[in-house]
């Protein structure tokens, strides 16, 4: 199938715009928000805040965001997938993993803060 950036509504299989949570399906991964790139039949692959993983379709939910919505998160999901690798120290890991469970569409003033000085200090702005 096509690669999209879209985000699948597990109950009716159909494609919204791209911003979905996943519920469970992937260790440690539980309430991250994340990017559909790819749509399978019983599956999809779903870039999250430190790679790409193969889901199962049951295992995502979708919220109604607005499409101006889900490019924030897209784009704030990028930024955190630049800065992110496994040889960052725990803290950094740490904090990357908790700006990628937010549970809304936009970070706050010192969120914002403090994913720039991290982009700043390993050197990830685009």
């Amino acid at each position: 199938m096509e690669e999209t950036s879209q985000i699948v509504f597990p109950s009716a299989f159909c494609l919204l715009p791209p911003a979905l949570f996943l519920r469970r399906g992937v260790r440690g991964k539980d309430s991250c928000w994340g990017i559909v790139n790819h749509v399978g039949e019983f599956s999809c692959t779903v870039k999250i805040w430190d790679g790409e993983y193969a889901v199962g379709l049951q295992h995502l939910k979708s919220y109604d965001y607005l499409p101006a919505e889900c490019e924030q998160i897209k784009e704030i999901s990028d930024r955190i997938n630049r800065v992110y690798s496994d040889s960052l120290e725990e803290t950094v890991k740490n904090l990357l993993q908790l700006l990628g469970k937010l549970n809304r569409p936009y970070l706050t003033a010192v969120e914002e803060k403090l994913l720039t000085l991290l982009e700043s200090e390993y050197g990830r702005i685009p």
